[in-house]
């Protein structure tokens, strides 16, 4: 009897390679798990955007020289610059989505994507719920003194500004969650497919 150690008609031992397998039910639910962290991407992008249009037109909504403005006040212009960067990330990051959506690969490699996207993801939420902490907390001065009753409009807008950040906050928020998901993954299994 031949033990199992030796080639076969002279032939040399190859190991065989079993490629991962990942049956269709399981490539749905990546897929759909790809769709999620997207559909977050877009609608932390479009409330940050939002915020930073409505807090831009501020500046327009009276033609009286005298009137505040947000770039008047250090709060108001945080949360200006706050919401632009968030913006800018989340276009980033959502063309990064559509980029592993498409192409079935992430935009850097595996591991730099991960962490990228989780540390980028903690860093611009708390950014920007700072900002709009302070936003808050110079709006409600205000509203404590004559400048919201004689400029009602600016305080509206600022409010609808800073209420749009925080949405900004809440997605990114959950994109954080499932970013670290993903982190979580790689440390465990060396991938970031939780499959």
């Amino acid at each position: 009897m031949r033990s199992s150690a030796q080639p076969q008609n002279g032939g040399e031992n190859y190991p065989i390679h079993h490629p991962n397998f990942h049956s269709t039910v399981s490539l749905r639910k990546l897929r759909r798990f790809n769709y999620l962290i997207l559909l977050f991407r877009i609608a932390a992008f479009s409330s940050s955007l939002a915020s930073f249009v409505f807090m831009l037109s501020t500046s327009r909504s009276s033609s009286v020289p005298s009137s505040p403005r947000w770039y008047h006040f250090d709060a108001f212009r945080l949360v200006v610059g706050a919401n632009a960067i968030v913006a800018v990330y989340s276009l980033f990051e959502m063309v990064a989505s559509v980029w592993e959506i498409s192409r079935g690969a992430t935009l850097f490699s595996e591991v730099l994507q991960v962490w990228f996207d989780f540390g980028h993801d903690q860093v611009f939420a708390y950014l920007l719920l700072s900002a709009d902490s302070a936003g808050t907390a110079l709006a409600r001065v205000l509203k404590g003194m004559d400048t919201c009753t004689e400029w009602s409009a600016f305080c509206i807008e600022t409010d609808i500004a800073i209420s749009l950040g925080f949405v900004g906050f809440l997605f990114l928020g959950f994109s954080s969650v499932l970013s670290g998901f993903r982190v979580a993954c790689f440390v465990i299994k060396g991938s970031r497919f939780h499959l």
